[in-house]
């Protein structure tokens, strides 16, 4: 804030905890900063204000975005919802989740390209027979306009037993279920899914089932962008969607030179025909550089996959960091470690966008002379390694991940691993694989 006050600008940030009053002092200021949630949650609040002098908002006049990919792209459809509690409906997600766990996989498909589930004509007979044994179906008949209730609510429990995956998806915490960001890996604290979708999964998880409730307002954040007369951000991954940015929001790229030259290896992916086969030749890849004591940061995208590896590493006795939404307290000293000599980090997305792996480590004292020394070491075995355990559907986060190696001129390297049994090769690729 020195140099804005130096230019005799005042400065305002919005935070969580701020009421209405000082959120108004802060909003009126010359530069207010606030993360995208707090902006799009103060201008629902402000539509459901009866006065105007309650509006805490002015206008949407300029507006620069960090990390302008994630907000605008990753995240550009995700809707900020204010919303009602309705009607208890508890114990019909309990009773619907345990009579769809009787179904077979041959009674419905699961579409993972369209995240979907859909009963077969074998499975609507299914479910007719057990729901109707069961007391809950109406007329016999699942279609019948008295039971659409019924259908949405399984609908939503093939969707959360059959579609959405523990630890992938979602993981329970502290007797709830969390979604995590498949973007940042990181947990959505206070998001919950709609349409009755988080609730079958508290139901199938048996944790504490959380009335569902009614939206009241609710905004994109591409919607939310799209009213500032000025829109600008920065990110170091946006060429790959400079149409998009184009089209959506008429903000052309610009790619600025990196102030140093760039000299990080990107070897070619390595392909296997099998998941195991590719675990091995990581775990493999993981011991030639650590004998060597070169740091590696290997990359997943789930958190299940991270202790997959974790596990395998374990039966190695290599000793390594993992840093998933389970363990995001341990974060800071995790990534402050990850540039050491003979460091092994294993992580999700979450060691991805925004992470800066100082090669040697985090230099705390300024006098300390070993961390520059260890540093060197580093740059002699060729920097940080990144091992990517498998792409990801947006190749925007890989080059996230990519990106922790070699940065500011560093030496770095980065290699992707592959195999023809990931998500992504079998949703994306398994017609053309298959021939």
């Amino acid at each position: 804030g020195k140099i804005y006050h130096f230019l005799g600008l005042q400065v305002g940030c919005i935070t969580n905890s701020l009421d209405d009053y000082n959120r108004k002092k802060n909003y009126n200021y010359d530069v207010t900063y606030g993360t995208n949630s707090e902006f799009g949650f103060d201008y629902l609040r402000d539509n459901m204000k009866l006065s105007i002098s309650d509006i805490v908002q002015r206008g949407h006049n300029f507006c620069i975005v960090d990390e302008v990919d994630s907000v605008l792209i990753d995240e550009a459809r995700t809707p900020l919802i204010i919303s009602g509690t309705t009607e208890d409906k508890t114990s019909k997600y309990l009773s619907v989740d345990k009579l769809i766990k009787q179904l077979n996989k041959t009674d419905f498909e699961i579409d993972e390209k369209d995240k979907n589930v859909m009963l077969t004509d074998k499975g609507t007979d299914s479910v007719e027979k057990i729901f109707s044994n069961a007391g809950i179906l109406k007329n016999n008949n699942f279609y019948d306009p008295e039971n659409m209730a019924l259908v949405h609510h399984v609908n939503q429990a093939l969707r959360a037993n059959y579609l959405f995956a523990k630890d992938k998806d979602y993981m329970v915490k502290d007797n709830s279920v969390k979604i995590i960001d498949e973007h940042t890996g990181r947990i959505l604290e206070g998001r919950r899914f709609s349409d009755g979708l988080h609730q079958a999964l508290e139901a199938k998880e048996h944790v504490e089932i959380l009335s569902e409730n009614e939206t009241l307002a609710s905004i994109t954040y591409q919607n939310y962008f799209r009213m500032y007369r000025r829109l600008s951000g920065m990110t170091g991954t946006a060429a790959t969607e400079a149409e998009e940015f184009f089209d959506i929001y008429n903000l052309p790229i610009v790619s600025i030179p990196t102030h140093k030259p760039m000299i990080r290896k990107d070897w070619n992916d390595q392909i296997f025909r099998t998941e195991q086969e590719k675990n091995l030749a990581i775990v493999n890849k993981i011991i030639e550089c650590h004998k060597e004591g070169q740091p590696i940061l290997v990359g997943t995208t789930s958190v299940e996959r991270s202790e997959i590896y974790s596990s395998m590493l374990k039966k190695k006795n290599i000793k390594h960091s993992v840093l998933n939404a389970k363990h995001h307290e341990k974060e800071a000293q995790i990534i402050a470690d990850a540039g050491k000599l003979s460091t092994v980090t294993i992580a999700t997305s979450m060691a991805g966008r925004g992470q800066d792996i100082k090669l040697g480590g985090k230099q705390i004292d300024k006098n300390d002379n070993s961390t520059l020394e260890e540093k060197n070491k580093v740059k002699e075995l060729g920097g940080l390694f990144v091992i990517g355990s498998e792409r990801h559907e947006s190749r925007r986060i890989d080059n996230q991940l990519r990106g922790r190696a070699g940065r500011q001129g560093d030496q770095g390297n980065s290699i992707f691993y592959i195999s023809l049994q990931d998500d992504l090769m079998r949703i994306f690729g398994s017609e053309s694989i298959d021939t």
